[in-house]
């Protein structure tokens, strides 16, 4: 089991087509044991969800699934992909941080939502919208791994240090945290730009942590929106989907060699092919 959320405080990084073209992966690739996936689209603008197919709606609203009125299995809904399920997005998100300020444990509240939904899920997708807020805070206590998105230019990797320096600053208060394997990678890469080139080649020298599958700048990515569907739903020879394919086996082998790790999933990244 994996609680992996796609994060960056910077927008149009490729958040989104991130979350939706692994989950798909990792339930190609899990079918064989019986393995099972879901996305939590906690984004209002539900662009996950649209591409899923699935209407923006959960029912009694998202406030009450985060308030625990609403059990987080009665909002899930299957995709028209076998082993991946959705919890979709819904436009009452876009209150969410009131919600959680509002509760008794304001930094737990998604969590206690996403732990029983690990029962039944082998990993467990959450698509976040760009922000540091209260969401995020939740976001960083439920999750096992922050899947970090960068495009390779300046402002780009300066969200990540903004992370990496808020996750350095949230571990020293001495709080009761959890803190999220940060698993960062090169998002709409282009390496005919000069730039791209020369910034993936340092930044990967500089920052090991960096994985070193980069998803390129494809059409197939701009045209998952006209097809609703993953990449490898309707164009298995883009690029990206062998991009994708490797990103997915790097993010396993980083989770298996991460501590504390339960030992459920270092089994199942092993068996992954």
């Amino acid at each position: 089991m994996a609680v992996l959320a796609t994060y960056n405080v910077k927008g149009g990084v490729g958040k989104t087509a991130t979350v939706v073209n692994l989950a798909h992966r990792a339930a190609v690739t899990g079918q064989a044991e019986g393995g099972r996936v879901l996305v939590f689209d906690l984004d209002p603008q539900g662009a996950a969800s649209y591409y899923f197919r699935a209407a923006p709606k959960v029912r009694r609203g998202g406030k009450s699934l985060v308030q625990g009125k609403v059990d987080g299995r009665d909002a899930v809904t299957p995709t028209d992909f076998p082993g991946l399920d959705l919890i979709p997005s819904d436009f009452s998100f876009r209150n969410l941080d009131v919600v959680l300020d509002a509760a008794k444990d304001p930094g737990r509240s998604l969590e206690r939502v996403v732990r029983p939904l690990t029962k039944r899920y082998d990993h467990v997708f959450l698509d976040c919208p760009p922000s540091i807020s209260r969401l995020s805070e939740n976001v960083f206590n439920a999750a096992d791994a922050l899947l970090v998105p960068i495009i390779p230019t300046t402002l780009s990797l300066r969200a990540l240090d903004q992370l990496n320096g808020f996750l350095a600053r949230r571990a020293a208060a001495g709080k009761s945290v959890r803190s999220p394997l940060v698993l960062p990678f090169f998002s709409m890469a282009d390496r005919r730009k000069k730039l791209h080139r020369e910034l993936i080649e340092d930044l990967c020298l500089a920052h090991p942590d960096i994985l070193r599958s980069a998803v390129p700048s494809a059409i197939a990515v701009e045209q998952m929106g006209a097809h609703q569907a993953p990449v490898a739903a309707f164009d298995r020879r883009s690029p990206s989907v062998a991009a994708y394919a490797g990103l997915w086996d790097e993010v396993l082998v980083r989770l298996a060699a991460s501590p504390g790790r339960p030992a459920r999933s270092r089994a199942r990244s092993r068996a992954q092919p």
